[in-house]
């Protein structure tokens, strides 16, 4: 984990709605992959929402929103911000504990991002870009050789999690696995195993029938097979 930063480095993050107006139901069912997002910014209350979904605390500050094998929590989420209302863009560090993001690196590192991921432009042009990265060491103290397989569930229930709270929020995001370990590490100043890289924002409009419809569920349309083949989707 990230050691203490100079509090002028220290992002707080407004508290998080967990009174959503929009049902778990309808997040899944308009769930998928948005690798084209608009030129809109985020907002901090958007971003600080994706952080909790994502890695935050519950049930009376005791849980996370993700499960975790053993409660080891060997997950570390970092904050790629290019284009975030009131926030410079850099590297930030999510402290779960206080709900906090701290400035590891200055500037926008969203280009070199995506070229660490074999050049997708998804994460350049994303208005920010989560990156979960692991600590399996945490997880093999208490389980040993099994500690991969937790590890990387851990990392599907936190993807999830950040997918349906983009749904909730209009927004958008893809799971990426792509990419070069080696140059993601070198960059995020971490020694940690990159596992996901996720690019949200709003979705570019699209005269695609399968735009997010706001009708009841009985009202979408049928399921049907994805042309484009979406992997992690």
């Amino acid at each position: 984990m990230a050691g203490p930063v100079p509090t002028d480095s220290v992002v707080a993050l407004p508290p998080p709605d967990t009174v959503g107006s929009v049902t778990v139901e309808h997040a899944l069912w308009h769930r998928r992959s948005i690798r084209v997002f608009s030129s809109e910014s985020l907002t901090i209350k958007q971003v600080g929402q994706l952080l909790w979904a994502a890695q935050g605390l519950n049930r009376g500050l005791v849980g996370r929103t993700a499960p975790s094998a053993g409660a080891t929590y060997p997950m570390e989420l970092y904050l790629v911000a290019g284009k975030v209302k009131g926030m410079k863009p850099g590297m930030y560090h999510y402290r779960f504990d206080g709900h906090s993001l701290a400035l590891a690196k200055g500037g926008d590192h969203r280009a070199e991002l995506a070229e660490a991921a074999l050049g997708q432009s998804s994460i350049a042009s994303a208005p920010a870009v989560l990156v979960l990265v692991a600590d399996f060491s945490r997880t093999a103290r208490v389980y040993g050789q099994r500690a991969p397989r937790y590890v990387h569930m851990e990392a599907g229930h936190i993807g999830e999690n950040v997918h349906l709270q983009c749904e909730a929020l209009g927004l958008g995001t893809v799971m990426i696995g792509a990419f070069q370990d080696d140059r993601v590490r070198k960059l995020m100043g971490t020694s940690l195993a990159p596992l996901y890289i996720m690019p949200v924002g709003k979705p570019s409009p699209s005269p695609s029938p399968r735009g997010r419809g706001k009708g009841r569920m009985s009202e979408a349309p049928s399921p049907s097979p994805s042309p484009r083949g979406r992997g992690k989707g």
